[in-house]
């Protein structure tokens, strides 16, 4: 028998996530050219259009924009860039698709452009740590808020992934989060949780954040996301491949994160992954 997994209507400036029934996708469209897992990504705001409406035809229910790399090491790039590399996205697929546009960021004057220009989801991957402000921008606009799990800087973060309780003080410190959006006015039905796999985690602690979703969800009583796709921390276990071979591996981590009763999953092959998803889907069905 699986985890039940919870339902939770999120509200959005026009229309609802219903999130509960089935695993949602969210596609990850990186609009960088310095990407861990594409290395043959374009930041050409045309190309990356006709890939999320591409993405929305292969089976996507939520499109991701991003703007900035968070792969470990990195440096910020500048609001003035960022802002370049997103907002033409968001405004095409805004025209172009049905889908919910999410965007990954953490800064308020981004999240401010791009909501005004047709995203309604802001992602952001510190937890409001970075500009707690972001938190007053997405209360005025009426948008969804992903709150990831983090510490430090993606340049510095895994020197700071020392756990004496991995799920206890993740737990804690998504908690703050979750306060701090309440605080500023973000209402508690439009807030999703995201532990954090593979930011400011070891190995073996992103594993044990998979294992462990069912009881992160019931603590925090909140839409859990899980983005495993591609990253580091599957490398050991499969010989060492490099991130763009590795979406078998996101697989089987997606599997667990559905059986487990995760309401999203981002992913860059979505094609893929939908397939894993459904197919899970129907083993929770069954179990």
């Amino acid at each position: 028998m699986f985890p039940a997994r919870r339902s939770y209507t999120i509200p959005l400036p026009a229309g609802a996530l219903l999130l509960g029934d089935r695993c949602f996708v969210m596609g990850i469209l990186n609009v960088t050219p310095d990407s861990f897992a594409e290395p043959s990504a374009t930041h050409d705001p045309s190309a990356t259009i006709d890939r999320g409406v591409r993405m929305q035809d292969e089976g996507a229910d939520i499109l991701d924009v991003g703007g900035e790399s968070t792969r470990p090491g990195t440096d910020p790039v500048g609001v003035d860039e960022e802002l370049a590399r997103v907002l033409p996205v968001v405004r095409g697929l805004a025209r172009r698709v049905r889908v919910p546009i999410s965007v990954d960021t953490y800064r308020a004057a981004v999240a401010r452009a791009v909501l005004d220009a047709g995203a309604s989801i802001i992602n952001d991957i510190s937890g409001l740590r970075y500009e707690p402000e972001l938190a007053g921008v997405v209360a005025d606009s009426r948008a969804a808020l992903v709150l990831m799990h983090m510490r430090g800087r993606p340049k510095t973060m895994y020197a700071e992934a020392v756990y004496r309780d991995l799920m206890a003080e993740l737990e804690a410190e998504l908690r703050a989060s979750v306060s701090s959006a309440a605080a500023a006015g973000v209402p508690l039905d439009r807030v999703i949780v995201d532990p954090g796999v593979g930011f400011a985690k070891r190995p073996p602690d992103s594993y044990g954040v998979l294992a462990r979703i069912p009881a992160l969800a019931a603590a925090l009583d909140r839409p859990v996301l899980v983005g495993p796709s591609r990253k580091s921390f599957m490398r050991d276990a499969l010989a060492g491949r490099p991130a763009p071979e590795r979406d078998w591996g996101t697989a089987a981590a997606v599997t667990a994160a559905v059986l487990a009763g995760a309401h999203i999953v981002r992913v860059h092959a979505v094609s893929e992954m939908t397939q894993v998803v459904r197919v899970a889907e129907e083993i929770r069905r069954h179990g």
